[in-house]
């Protein structure tokens, strides 16, 4: 399908060209690729996608083992005791019979139907390994965004405090002033009323938090003690920077940087081979078997007996049965590649919304930071006029309260920021690649115990 020929939003232009793999290592906050390691070791939907892996090979060895002969060896003896009556005489014998039977087959694979249920399930298994890892680029980026918003949540958490405090403190002198009859009584009813809320704000922003750390618990399956000691140790920056990263690639190479496109593209082609599949079942059959038997008893002589010949299966009639198979599978097919054409036009707008996401963060990064330094003059400022009369407390807390909601601003701006390289290290596939030249990373058929990290 026609796609771009480079990206409409602006480009990230700090940084190196680098292999995606062990970004996360590039982190300057090593709880971050610690996180990911643990997930991956724990996580079930990994295992899952390592189970569907199994059942595919499974899949692949029995559509081969189609094209072979089969042979079959059916042996038994029997033991038998018989007793007559000859005038006052018991006569009894005792027979042992002994039988073999191998019975062969073969289905001569004339129109390539076989083949084709081999392509489509060999198809299949390099789908459901590019799942496994689409789903690590997914649940790194998953673990990481959660991380990063914990992180910010708690810098919040000390932003929201401070405003509460200011509030709490203008509602004291508005209380005073008011008891002294210099306030209006509704101004000491604002200031309960903001005080109260900004304190209802703080509860609110612990408990996003909490649930931050459920998310973290739920996606790395490490129990909660060990999982805080890893986002609460001591010396972690406020927020965990990653290392910049160009992007060279055009819309063109997601199709070889994105798992997830790789595997709806080996979807497409185990529905294609369906069609050859269906189609082959139209066509006569030609089979080769014989078998070989021999038998016998102690009593008479051994007997031996085979046979060998082909036999061809010819459909005549069966009322469209057999077409409309085949229309069947061209109908997947179809749909199969409209599932692929949507996939690449999603995966080219995840890109564009990341890229334009990540420069609107950058922007407004330099803006709120700007604000918070103004701002933090205009309070210093305001402070030291309230210490000599010329202002009031109450304009020195609301000096503050700007301070603080700038602040505020600028973790958010900062908190999207980061989020933003790291929708867009997802939206580019996360360094896996089709290409030979990584297979020792990113085309690695994992094991049921295996946890290979990003």
């Amino acid at each position: 399908m026609a796609t771009a020929t480079g990206w409409q939003a602006e480009r990230p232009h700090d940084g190196n060209v680098e292999n995606l793999v062990d970004w996360w290592g590039r982190f300057d906050d090593p709880a971050v690729a610690e996180l990911i390691r643990t997930a991956e070791i724990n996580s079930p939907t990994l295992a899952k996608a390592v189970a569907r892996i199994s059942e595919a090979r499974a899949t692949v060895t029995s559509t081969r083992a189609d094209a072979w002969p089969t042979l079959t060896d059916d042996g038994s003896v029997t033991r038998a005791k018989s007793a007559i009556t000859l005038g006052k005489t018991n006569v009894t014998s005792l027979t042992t019979t002994r039988s073999n039977a191998q019975d062969a087959s073969w289905e001569i694979d004339l129109f390539g139907k076989v083949r084709s249920s081999r392509e489509s399930a060999q198809a299949q298994l390099e789908a459901r390994v590019d799942d496994w890892h689409d789903a690590r680029v997914s649940l790194a980026a998953e673990v990481a965004d959660d991380y990063v918003q914990y992180r910010a949540c708690s810098q919040l958490i000390l932003a929201y405090q401070q405003a509460a405090t200011s509030y709490a403190q203008t509602e004291k002198t508005t209380r005073a002033s008011a008891a002294a009859g210099m306030t209006a009584a509704s101004d000491a009813y604002l200031a309960d009323a903001n005080t109260a809320s900004a304190n209802a704000t703080v509860t609110q922003q612990n408990v996003t938090c909490e649930e931050l750390v459920k998310s973290l618990v739920a996606l790395t399956g490490a129990d909660e003690p060990t999982l805080r000691t890893i986002i609460d140790r001591p010396g972690a920056p406020d927020l965990p920077q990653p290392a910049a990263f160009r992007v060279e690639s055009v819309p063109a190479d997601l199709l070889r940087q994105r798992p997830d496109l790789a595997s709806s593209e080996r979807a497409l082609a185990a529905a294609y081979a369906s069609i050859g599949q269906a189609r082959a079942d139209r066509f006569p059959s030609l089979s080769l078997s014989g078998s070989m038997t021999v038998s016998a008893t102690n009593l008479t002589a051994p007997l031996s007996s085979w046979s060998f010949g082909p036999s061809l299966s010819i459909p005549l009639f069966d009322a469209g049965k057999r077409k409309a198979a085949v229309n069947s599978a061209q109908a997947s097919y179809d749909e199969q590649l409209a599932v692929y054409h949507s996939a690449v036009l999603t995966a080219v707008k995840e890109v564009e919304v990341a890229l334009v996401d990540l420069d609107g963060a950058a922007r407004r990064s330099d803006d709120a930071r700007r604000a918070v330094e103004q701002y933090r003059g205009y309070e210093n400022a305001t402070e030291i006029n309230w210490h000599a009369g010329f202002d009031t407390l109450l304009t020195l807390e609301q000096a503050r309260r700007s301070y603080t909601s700038a602040n505020i601003t600028y973790i958010e701006v900062q908190r999207d920021h980061i989020r933003s390289w790291i929708s867009l290290y997802k939206a580019l596939g996360g360094g896996w690649q089709t290409s030979d030249a990584v297979t020792s990373t990113a085309r690695t058929t994992p094991t049921a115990s295996q946890g290979t990290t990003l």
